[in-house]
């Protein structure tokens, strides 16, 4: 489904990466990127993490939900461990974009959970797909992953589009008194494993 476009040097506070962007197959360019440690090419177990973007969380350091922490958290693990992948989808607020997230959230300060604010947008709880992830990691030559998520659907998404899923490994940060109503939400209403 895709093909990688792009491959580049990215020296981080975290260590040595390389970013990596996609096309694809007819040359349409995509917006989700790859953030690699050392050498992933035909390896199985790599340690991967599936991170959806949060514009409020991963660039503003919003302590409404645990997203930032967790993709530092994923960076630090592959960094240490000398060898990783993080593929990073461009699926703002599980799928919605960061209008209908904002708007999502006016409804949050007014008592809603964030599954019961989007779908009180008209939205399903989570929109988002595994397929163009599931395209990249084959893109990469990656044999088998194990993957840093709470989610089982993210699991589910990757194995039902021809990845093989070793392993799930958590990755929980500590909760703050501004998300563990967000915590608890996704833990008692989607499932995820906190």
């Amino acid at each position: 489904m895709v093909r990688v476009y792009a491959r580049a040097k990215l020296p981080s506070r975290h260590g040595d990466l390389e970013i990596v962007s996609f096309t694809t197959r007819d040359g349409q360019r995509i917006d989700d990127i790859a953030i690699i440690a050392g050498d992933i090419t035909g390896k199985s177990a790599v340690p991967t993490r599936v991170h959806s973007e949060c514009l409020t969380g991963d660039v503003f350091g919003s302590l409404r939900c645990d997203c930032r922490d967790q993709l530092e958290l994923a960076i630090d693990r592959i960094c240490s461990e000398g060898v990783g992948l993080i593929v990073y989808m461009r699926q703002e607020g599980r799928g919605i974009g960061i209008a209908e997230k904002v708007r999502a959230y006016e409804l949050q300060d007014s008592g809603l959970d964030t599954l019961e604010a989007n779908v009180h947008l008209g939205f399903d709880g989570d929109l988002r797909s595994y397929e163009v992830a599931a395209s990249m990691i084959q893109a990469l030559e990656v044999d088998s992953v194990v993957l840093f998520t709470n989610n089982p659907e993210k699991v589910e998404g990757l194995q039902a589009n021809g990845v093989e899923v070793e392993r799930r490994e958590a990755i929980i940060s500590e909760s703050r008194e501004e998300n563990v109503h967000y915590l608890m939400t996704k833990k008692a209403k989607m499932g995820h494993i906190l």
